[in-house]
């Protein structure tokens, strides 16, 4: 593994210290994880606990998680600690915003988070820290001989019960001046029908936004729309596995939803890689349709974008998040 990570990281030109201990933390709606990987990248020590629900308890929460993870390593104190957390932090304001965990909002988590740990601590998005994660030493991992007369791209989506994303550009995840750069979901779906509308009312109250159109949600509210029942998305991808006709059309559609939405990351930011995670990307089906209608909606043509499953599923975003504190460009 040590081997490998140098490899990846020289191959792009980052530097990150192998001799490091790094905890990576992921604050979810339901559960805590925390993760420590060793000084050779390996993964030391796992744990998770309940989410809760006051802000202060869950300060305490992810206080006691990096102690014992710690512990458990016999690493008191050494530890580097990366966040990954719903929502994003607002450079101007200080503050988490736009948090489905809401007791985030308006909080400074990551000058709480220093004062309770008595250490430096990096945040990001969830979903960015899923992204970096597979840039690293996943399924978007610099391959060998990469070209580096030009940034190196990856773009990465969450398709759960709501829609994440995120950019890392030659081994940096891309923030933005307000901390908000990847809030692609709550754009307006590319190349909208005329007839074409949201399945369900999304939060963010815009509209025909990507996300009420390829999140799990979304793709269950299709499959009613189209006169099925009120079955969850795994089901309804058994269904069409099995040859189920309005699952068939339930999946056509939302693949074309996809690959407009995708190609309108394609059409601006221009990735080596797309990586897809969460629940709907569990159907194979997915990357054998995707990225055949891509070319629709792109300027460009014989397109060299991949789009790739997640190599390291659930376990991306806790990994991503260790790595925020030791990679330097």
């Amino acid at each position: 593994m040590r081997k490998r990570l140098a490899r990846s990281f020289a191959s792009v030109g980052w530097r990150c210290d192998l001799d490091a201990v790094r905890i990576g933390i992921d604050v979810g709606g339901t559960k805590i994880e925390g993760l420590l990987l060793g000084d050779d990248g390996r993964e030391v020590v796992r744990h998770r606990v309940p989410t809760p629900a006051a802000y202060e308890d869950v300060l305490r929460a992810i206080s006691k998680l990096v102690t014992g993870l710690e512990q458990g390593a016999g690493a008191p104190g050494r530890a580097t600690v990366g966040v990954g957390t719903p929502g994003f932090l607002q450079p101007g304001r200080g503050v988490i915003w736009n948090s489905n965990l809401l007791c985030l909002n308006d909080r400074p988590l990551d000058r709480d988070l220093v004062a309770a740990l008595s250490r430096p601590v990096r945040l990001a998005n969830d979903a960015k820290c899923f992204v970096l994660s597979e840039a690293i030493d996943g399924a978007a991992a610099p391959p060998a001989g990469l070209d580096r007369s030009r940034p190196d791209v990856v773009f990465g989506a969450t398709l759960g019960t709501g829609v994440g994303g995120g950019i890392v550009i030659d081994g940096r995840v891309l923030t933005g001046e307000n901390g908000a750069a990847t809030e692609w979901s709550h754009t307006t779906l590319p190349f909208l029908n005329p007839d074409e509308r949201s399945p369900y009312p999304c939060v963010c109250r815009h509209p025909s936004c990507i996300e009420s159109f390829i999140s799990g949600r979304g793709l269950e509210a299709t499959y009613r729309a189209l006169g099925g029942d009120g079955a969850a998305g795994a089901e309804i991808a058994q269904r069409e596995a099995s040859g189920e006709e309005i699952a068939r059309r339930t999946f056509t559609l939302y693949e074309d939803r996809l690959a407009r939405a995708l190609a309108s990351v394609i059409n601006l930011v221009d990735p080596r890689v797309i990586v897809l995670g969460g629940g709907v990307s569990n159907n194979p089906r997915i990357f054998a349709g995707v990225p055949k209608l891509l070319e629709r909606y792109t300027v460009a043509r014989d397109l060299r974008t991949t789009v790739v499953r997640a190599a390291h599923g659930d376990a991306s975003g806790v990994r991503g998040a260790a790595f925020l504190f030791n990679l330097e460009p």
